[in-house]
């Protein structure tokens, strides 16, 4: 009996020949079809696949992390893009933590509770300095994200950049919106993000309010909003 070549074999099966004597004293070689363990499996699996697809030995060298110096916000009409005001870098590390904080949730989408979170798990700006001495922390935001969101299938993997929801967007664009109103020189800094996240009917603005943030502490933010990029300057 000839012996079936592997790549027709399903993998719950694997051929394995031994000797057998037949009844005229000779042996033969026969091919018997044993049942695989998962674990052999796996090893089969992966044994095939590096054979077939060697790693290219630049692959397995540690990447470097690529930073984006940008947030993904809609440019206001009629301005040019020499003139369209940039993110400080803490408002940057706190999008970027945003997006880690959806992730550790298991969310699918990186929404306003996310970017709150970002906010306070960022930490150094007077934005969320400010919010910290007001009793928000960040686990009492992810605490009533939870509540109010519920949590994500244990199964479900969220992907490595989670869009943004529709609100999310929003916030981002109206703090753009509400630098170039203002005429002045500088960056999009963190507290424009928390006052954009205060301006959006959606979970973000829930989470604040229900911690005891309202319009008053809202206008003390406005107060400092263009204080807060002293950090950027040491980015190049």
């Amino acid at each position: 009996m000839a012996a079936t070549p592997m790549n027709s074999l399903s993998l719950s099966h694997v051929p394995f020949s031994l000797p057998i004597q037949s009844k005229c004293h000779s042996l033969e070689q026969k091919t018997l079809f044993l049942p695989l363990s998962p674990l052999t499996e796996l090893n089969l699996a992966i044994k095939r696949s590096t054979a077939t697809h060697p790693v290219p030995k630049f692959s397995r060298r540690a990447t470097t992390a690529t930073v984006s110096f940008s947030l993904p916000a809609s440019k206001p009409e009629g301005i040019s893009p020499d003139k369209l005001p940039k993110w400080s870098a803490r408002a940057i590390k706190s999008f970027a933590m945003a997006e880690l904080e959806a992730r550790k949730l298991k969310y699918p989408n990186t929404g306003t509770e996310a970017l709150l979170m970002g906010i306070l798990n960022e930490g150094t700006s007077i934005a969320a300095k400010f919010l910290r001495a007001n009793g928000i922390t960040l686990f009492k935001v992810r605490e009533e994200t939870v509540k109010l969101l519920g949590k994500s299938d244990m199964y479900f993997f969220s992907p490595e950049h989670p869009p943004l929801t529709e609100p999310a967007q929003r916030v981002l664009d109206w703090a753009v919106a509400k630098k170039v109103e203002s005429g002045q020189y500088g960056e999009i800094t963190v507290g424009h993000l928390l006052l954009g996240i205060w301006s959006e009917e959606s979970a973000g603005r829930k989470i604040l309010a229900t911690l005891g943030f309202d319009d008053e502490k809202a206008k003390e933010i406005e107060k400092t909003v263009d204080k807060d990029t002293t950090f950027s300057k040491s980015i190049v």
